[in-house]
């Protein structure tokens, strides 16, 4: 059966930066299971594995746009130093996790603290990378 829009797959990955940097695997854990088109995860992922069957070994290289998107500096946003409370001086360098207006946890880095405030950038930490993907359909439904 061939990967298509509404398939549900398991992968095994492993993705890298364009310096070899592995920052994710699926290596020692379940594969990863997810419904193609249901926007789960990113596009070029998704786009990448249409028409891969189930044994299926690749490699896909994804552009930045089609994996967290461009680095935009807008991003990076000035909060008051007394909105912030971690329990602890906060660093340029740190990584801070917010709530987001769903409940979900996400990590921002603090690139710049001054008397007044904390300078966060709320890009994911991915964005602007190219990234490549080694991956084995484990599984298609």
């Amino acid at each position: 059966m061939e990967i298509k829009k509404g398939s549900k797959v398991k992968v095994n990955y492993k993705g890298t930066l364009e310096d070899g940097t592995v920052f994710d695997s699926s290596e020692g854990r379940e594969p990863l299971e997810f419904e193609v088109g249901a926007g789960m995860i990113i596009p070029g992922f998704e786009n990448g594995i249409i028409g891969m069957k189930k044994g299926e070994e690749k490699e896909i290289k994804i552009k930045a746009k089609e994996a967290y998107g461009e680095r935009n500096e807008q991003m990076i946003q000035p909060i008051p130093k007394d909105k912030i409370n971690v329990g602890q001086d906060v660093k340029e360098g740190m990584t801070l996790a917010l709530q987001a207006p769903t409940g979900q946890k996400v990590p921002v880095k603090v690139v710049k603290v001054d008397e007044e405030h904390v300078y966060l950038d709320m890009n994911h930490p991915l964005a602007g990378k190219n990234l490549t993907f080694k991956v084995k359909i484990e599984n298609v439904s």
